[in-house]
């Protein structure tokens, strides 16, 4: 099988460019990279993370829910949980809607909205699930061994 190498872009259709690139220059620090008129380019320079908003004619508009078929939300990564208390503090003090920081079994969670009301999150993963994943890396680990754990990890929290 061909190897996967990553993700590439993530393009998201928006109501208004403007509205969108200012949020997520402003809010996020995403920086303009091309502007093709009815899409633009942003990237994150030290991630290397390519966000593209798109405007389509004709589009249906209203606004974002997660209860149609299609993106559920944009999940980025923290590198650690205190990083998610700097978010949820520069989003309160910018007005972005959000919800608290949630410590759930494999990483804390840090949910917020764009102007179109589409969902994100920055996630900080957990000592246990960074470990999983660095293994998970190095050796081929077996489906079945893989669930046992996660049950496990799940039964000892209660």
């Amino acid at each position: 099988m061909p190897a996967f190498a990553g993700i590439d872009h993530v393009s998201l259709s928006v109501t208004d460019l403007d509205r969108s690139e200012q949020f997520y220059t402003e809010v996020l620090g995403l920086k303009p990279l091309l502007d093709f008129g009815s899409v633009r380019i942003l990237v994150d320079r030290p991630s290397g993370f390519i966000l593209a908003l798109a405007k389509h004619d004709g589009a249906a508009g209203g606004p974002f829910t997660e209860l149609n078929t299609g993106l559920d939300h944009l999940g980025m990564a923290a590198a650690t949980r205190d990083e998610l208390v700097e978010w949820e503090r520069r989003f309160e003090a910018l007005g972005v809607t959000y919800t608290p920081i949630r410590d759930e079994a494999f990483a804390s969670h840090l949910n917020f909205r764009d102007p179109d009301d589409i969902a994100l999150e920055f996630s900080a993963s957990n000592e246990v699930y960074s470990g999983w994943l660095a293994e998970l890396q190095d050796r081929d680990i077996p489906a079945d061994e893989i669930r046992a754990r996660v049950m496990d990890h799940l039964q000892s929290r209660g």
